[in-house]
């Protein structure tokens, strides 16, 4: 069973691991060492156990978190996922909003072209209501 020389608050600590977890240990321990360091630059130096105690139960609470929200995604993580998704909403939006103007642009075009139909149906009616007024009259005077 390998022993493991680890750092934390500047002091030396000699702890055994199983073969092969060696720099898994190391990282652990310089994961609490950064919460020690955290801790004093906030708490101040409130003695080596205490200190220890305040990173342990920062580090299970951090833990107890991400396992409690059933994610373990980090904040910046969710953060770039949600600015995905409203970006996707928002081109979904965007071409739905073209669609509307494209229908409302051939609304409009097929609304002009009916108007246009009704007027020449209309001026080729009063055409024909002329020739049939001028062949009545020369019915009329036959």
């Amino acid at each position: 069973m390998p022993l493991v020389n680890v750092m934390v608050n500047s002091k030396a600590y000699t702890i055994a691991c199983d073969d092969g977890e060696e720099e898994h240990l190391r990282q652990l321990a310089a994961t609490v060492d950064g919460k020690v360091r955290e801790l004093l630059g906030s708490v101040g130096n409130v003695g080596d156990t205490r200190l220890l105690l305040m990173a342990a139960l920062l580090i299970a609470d951090e833990h107890h978190g991400g396992r409690v929200e059933g994610d373990h995604h980090s904040e910046a993580q969710l953060r770039h996922e949600l600015e995905a998704r409203l970006k996707a909403a928002e081109a979904r939006a965007h071409a739905a909003m073209e669609q509307v103007a494209a229908g409302n642009h051939l609304k409009t075009d097929l609304e002009a072209r009916i108007q246009a139909a009704e007027d020449q149906a209309a001026a080729a009616m009063e055409q024909t209501a002329t020739r049939l007024e001028r062949i009545a009259a020369s019915l009329a005077a036959a």
